[in-house]
């Protein structure tokens, strides 16, 4: 499904994206309140959602959808530069954000990822969030991060640390790569090594 007011963006998105075999368009909304209607209708696999709608910001009705319709997977398009944006979009549990700028073959790319569960956000762009802090530095970790890499110290699985924090499996997905991007890390290992070093964890 594609949220976009502008209707030109709409049909090249489409004919982008139908031209693959494996995707079909089912459902398109030009604001956030038809959205979130015709969302309930369809239920698509994938939403890909504009940033910015004409009542209100794509985020915001992604953390919507998303509460509502925990199956539905949102990847965020946008032309915005809001320093904050990724981290909200990471948040509200969103799989993907990419920039409109962005070679067309990487929103057929980003749909495909996103609709197995995995996350269609670059390393790159996950390391802009770290803001004022420095690669490697546990400060720089969110309240909800630093939970969640606890949770990884006791072994849990991002499957029981969703159900133990009643989050999305890929919420939780998505906030170990978050995790593993701010402290440099390459696995899981890794990254409790570096809190580790720093004596946060035992």
């Amino acid at each position: 499904m594609l949220i976009d007011d502008h209707e030109m963006v709409v049909q090249s998105f489409r004919h982008v994206l139908e031209m693959d075999a494996d995707i079909e368009v089912v459902a398109t909304a030009n604001s956030i309140a038809e959205g979130l209607v015709v969302a309930a209708i369809y239920l698509p696999d994938v939403i890909l959602m504009d940033y910015d709608l004409p009542d209100g910001d794509g985020i915001s009705a992604a953390a919507r959808i998303r509460t509502e319709r925990p199956n539905i997977k949102i990847v965020i398009v946008t032309d915005s530069n809001q320093p904050d944006a990724l981290r909200r979009a990471i948040d509200a549990g969103c799989l993907g954000y990419l920039d409109k700028a962005r070679p067309i073959e990487e929103l057929v790319a980003a749909v495909r990822v996103a609709a197995t569960g995995h996350v269609a956000i670059s390393t790159s762009d996950l390391g802009k969030i770290v803001t004022g802090s420095r690669r490697g530095d546990i400060a720089c970790l969110t309240r909800r991060e630093r939970e969640i890499l606890f949770l990884i110290a006791e072994g849990l699985t991002n499957k029981a640390i969703a159900g133990r924090l009643v989050l999305s499996v890929h919420t939780v997905r998505t906030h170990v790569q978050t995790i593993l991007a701010k402290l440099g890390a390459h696995s899981k290992l890794e990254a409790l090594a570096v809190a580790k070093r720093r004596k946060l964890i035992g």
